[in-house]
């Protein structure tokens, strides 16, 4: 980002950190829950690579046609389970939005001489869609508050008719989850911020 290569490094970091985390949920629970591990464990690990900052290890030119063509492929895949709604259709959002960053800076690397990473800061001229991406930014915001405020202390307290409220459906804004943990919520939270912190350098 333009920070500087420390912030490119800490997003890196954090990026893979949750990446390993879900890689470590991918081997339990149901398929289902298996599957949608291991699409967030390959967000998280695509984030980080991609969050590696280029004056110190410069990407090569082709590195962003495959991030492309690893996170379309990845759109595809959630593609049928998004029509269903829930934490999926977040997948596909997110998977798109890979694409779309990797497209975007390509040019800023093939003709800024590796200058321009998404995850460090992007060279004059890379860019995108402006209106695509203020779109973007809007979902991950709210995306990133609506997760945490479920981190929040207050938002698990007792109701005055002393029953404890059920878990909200999986999906929507909130990184609202079927009785997913804190740390699962924590993870969707971090990798929400370096989503932002990403789109904030088109």
């Amino acid at each position: 980002m333009h920070g500087g290569a420390l912030t490119g490094w800490l997003l890196m970091a954090l990026c893979a950190a949750s990446g390993a985390y879900c890689l470590l949920r991918a081997r339990a629970g149901n398929p289902r829950e298996r599957r949608t591990a291991r699409a967030e464990a390959l967000m998280g690990f695509g984030m980080a690579a991609m969050a590696v900052p280029a004056a110190v290890l410069p990407p090569p030119d082709w590195a962003w046609a495959v991030y492309a063509v690893l996170f379309g492929t990845a759109a595809l895949r959630a593609a049928r389970p998004a029509l269903r709604g829930g934490h999926h259709l977040h997948h596909l959002v997110g998977s798109l939005a890979m694409v779309y960053m990797a497209v975007a800076m390509a040019p800023a690397v093939a003709g800024g001489g590796g200058g321009g990473h998404a995850g460090h800061g992007a060279a004059a001229g890379a860019g995108g869609i402006p209106l695509l991406t203020g779109v973007l930014l809007l979902y991950y915001a709210l995306y990133v508050l609506g997760s945490a405020g479920r981190l929040l202390p207050g938002a698990a307290v007792v109701p005055a008719g002393g029953t404890v409220p059920g878990p909200r459906p999986s999906g929507g804004f909130g990184g609202a989850s079927d009785g997913l943990s804190e740390l699962t919520t924590a993870c969707r939270l971090t990798m929400g911020i370096g989503m932002l912190a990403m789109l904030l350098t088109l």
